[in-house]
């Protein structure tokens, strides 16, 4: 698969899928959601065994110019950036630069006295110091304390929220790591899984360790070599025209326009290369992405990872091997909860009779917050990708259902 132009044709026998069952997913797809407008257009590739069995492009990408949704189509990636963003730090770990044991301090010298916020008598609150200080697989994992959630729900989350508004505009990943010098921790590092800043802080570490810029670091080491070649943090005039719109819910009505790709913030340049969340990409470059995943981290002879560091991200990290069901604070991540465990950037699932879902254990995935997602199952050589545009994710049950839409149409 090319990073850009028109997808190949499927070839779903080579892949070993059955292409009338796979034609459920467009029939699921279209008369489900597109048709009645809850979406106003969609993407999806499917991969196995080297062979694209499934492709489609449909719908519209820019319903108020009614441009449709075409083959190299750049989507808004929001948090599918983070799982780049955890591999950009790992090929540091890679060269030696880092441990996973290692404090953060480390690189960030003025976290080395950051205390932990608990509660005492009544409504009062004190600081203690850490149990242990936050480390580099905290980042990794979303265990680091540190507020600034995704969906703010604690008192420290709203103090940062209003750090960065007094801040002002041009606020860079440094900047954003002095303003949380500043506040304490919200819980002991390790001991919770809080979605919320911590892959901005592993995209800082790759600049500290690195010394470059996120965005060339990332366009020299993954994105060149994977031949990912509209993937990054702005849409250049050249390739405005292939920007998709992005639509917010509203109960009962069509999706109401959120994002003009015209007027859109990415159109320029930003000071702040969120690691978390500010990638744009198309199917095709992410299809890549995911091929090398499931290639054991190289595509084409092109090696971007080791095998064994991306079985080490792709491994359950939760303490016990637990579930994020028991781990998660705030009721909010791009993957369920039950049977779903957590590596180095990566959700795991431990089980389609715990997660309920129709897949393996083992398989990994994530998500953005415009409803796009993927996975990835090394034990049927399989991998997805799809795209949309509607804010929030998990408006509809569109991951699960596809899950089911999948795996139904392998044919051995």
């Amino acid at each position: 698969m090319t990073g850009a132009g028109q997808l190949p044709e499927p070839d779903p026998r080579a892949a070993g899928m059955d292409p009338s069952r796979l034609e459920r997913i467009t029939a699921h797809l279209e008369g489900r959601y597109r048709v009645p407008g809850r979406i106003t257009g969609w993407q999806m590739v499917v991969l196995r065994r080297g062979a694209v069995a499934y492709a489609r492009s449909m719908g519209l990408m820019d319903r108020e110019r009614n441009r449709p949704v075409v083959d190299d189509t750049i989507w808004r990636i929001y948090s599918m950036t983070k799982p780049i963003t955890s591999l950009a730090l790992m090929q540091l770990y890679e060269h030696g630069e880092l441990l996973l044991t290692d404090p953060v301090h480390r690189f960030i010298p003025e976290w080395r006295d950051l205390k932990v916020e608990v509660a005492g008598d009544g409504e009062t609150r004190h600081l203690v110091p850490p149990d242990r200080p936050m480390n580099v697989r905290d980042a990794l994992m979303h265990t680091t304390g540190l507020p600034g959630s995704v969906v703010p729900s604690h008192p420290l989350d709203y103090r940062y929220l209003e750090a960065v508004r007094q801040a002002g505009p041009g606020t860079t990943l440094e900047r954003a790591c002095s303003l949380l010098a500043e506040l304490p921790l919200k819980f002991q590092p390790g001991t919770a899984w809080n979605y919320g800043l911590s892959t901005d802080v592993c995209a800082r570490l790759v600049e500290i360790i690195s010394g470059r810029r996120f965005d060339d670091y990332l366009s020299d080491e993954v994105f060149g070599p994977l031949g990912m070649v509209d993937t990054g943090f702005v849409v250049p005039d050249g390739s405005a025209d292939r920007f998709a719109a992005s639509y917010a819910y509203r109960k009962g009505e069509a999706p109401s326009l959120l994002d003009d790709p015209e007027a859109s913030p990415y159109r320029r340049h930003r000071s702040y290369l969120s690691g978390a969340g500010g990638l744009v990409s198309t199917i095709g470059d992410y299809a890549r992405f995911c091929r090398m995943l499931l290639e054991g981290g190289s595509i084409g002879g092109t090696r971007v990872i080791g095998r064994k560091t991306l079985e080490l991200m792709t491994t359950n990290h939760l303490p016990g091997g637990t579930d994020l069901r028991h781990m998660a604070t705030g009721g909010f991540g791009e993957s369920g909860f039950d049977g779903v465990g957590f590596g180095l950037g990566f959700a795991v699932g431990l089980g389609p009779a715990a997660t309920g879902d129709a897949g393996s254990a083992g398989e990994y995935s994530w998500g953005g917050a415009a409803s796009t997602a993927f996975w990835v199952d090394p034990v049927e050589d399989l991998a997805v990708v799809f795209m949309t545009q509607l804010m929030p994710s998990g408006t509809y049950p569109i991951r699960s259902q596809l899950r089911a839409l999948v795996y139904q149409a392998l044919a051995d």
